[in-house]
């Protein structure tokens, strides 16, 4: 008997009011090497992005730290004035100090700084989902949070998310603000933050896994293939449509420098898995 095909829903609110396509775009790739200074090829950049939201893409995840501002500065220039249903997403806690070097300053006076820059960068009065990079473990998470309740107040932030949390950080979040997302690092074979994605799930807010490919484990790697090839695929195309079955709140923002790469990361979203394919890649967090 044939395997059942599994469904997946193609789009998801944040926060009530924004209906977005699952699938969307991470823009960390488009800066240099190390995620620092200028993209080698700027026109290929521009050509990304102008290119994804062609596709459909309508969710575009950066941060002030990619470049640093670089990422921020090119989005402007390819897309504003943005189309109206395009959700941009930045973040703001992490400085730059050299290529690869991320050091977390979640301090209020910090914050204040960086929403300022992105605000400026992306051309904009108010950003749409305002993300915290990291909770700082040098200064009083509610410190933090509070200077994000305060921003949203004063209406220069629409939604705030969270990245690289655990739940007990999500209800802290919870008494400054309404979490309407977070960024959790997630993947077929790594799956720590389980918890928090159901957590998440239970309560609609949105999970966007960064690194979204893992990689490295070889076993985990012949069952993908394998699948990849039954589907006419890629492995990465297979990877991210077992995140798009997996869980209806989950955001795909898988990231890519050149526009052939993008054209085929997006046509995961027309990949159907099976029941079948489903369960066996559902075995690859104990592999």
């Amino acid at each position: 008997m044939a395997s059942t095909t599994s469904s997946f829903e193609k789009t998801f609110t944040i926060g009530g009011d924004i209906t977005i396509n699952r699938l969307g775009y991470g823009a960390m790739r488009i800066t240099g090497p190390g995620i620092w200074g200028p993209p080698k090829d700027k026109e290929e950049s521009i050509r990304v992005l102008k290119r994804a939201v062609e596709l459909g893409v309508n969710f575009i995840d950066t941060a002030d730290s990619y470049g640093p501002n670089v990422s921020e500065e090119l989005i402007a220039e390819a897309l504003h004035p943005y189309p109206a249903d395009l959700l941009i997403g930045t973040k703001g806690g992490l400085l730059r100090t050299g290529p690869n070097e991320w050091p977390v300053d979640s301090s209020p006076e910090h914050l204040k700084e960086a929403l300022q820059g992105s605000l400026k960068r992306l051309k904009v009065d108010r950003i749409d989902l305002y993300q915290l990079h990291r909770i700082d473990p040098k200064v009083p998470a509610e410190k933090s949070f509070e200077f994000l309740q305060k921003a949203q107040q004063e209406g220069k932030i629409r939604h705030i998310g969270l990245s690289e949390v655990s739940v007990a950080d999500i209800k802290l979040a919870q008494q400054f603000f309404e979490v309407v997302s977070i960024q959790n690092m997630y993947s077929v074979d790594n799956r720590k933050w389980e918890a928090e994605l159901e957590y998440t799930r239970d309560h609609n807010i949105a999970f966007i896994p960064w690194f979204p490919l893992g990689g490295g484990n070889v076993q985990g790697e012949a069952i993908l293939n394998r699948i990849a090839a039954k589907h006419d695929a890629t492995l990465h195309q297979i990877a991210l449509s077992w995140l798009l079955h997996h869980s209806p709140n989950i955001l795909l923002i898988p990231g890519t420098s050149s526009v052939k790469h993008l054209e085929e990361n997006m046509k995961t979203a027309d990949i159907q898995l099976s029941e079948d394919d489903i369960d066996i890649l559902n075995t690859l967090a104990d592999a």
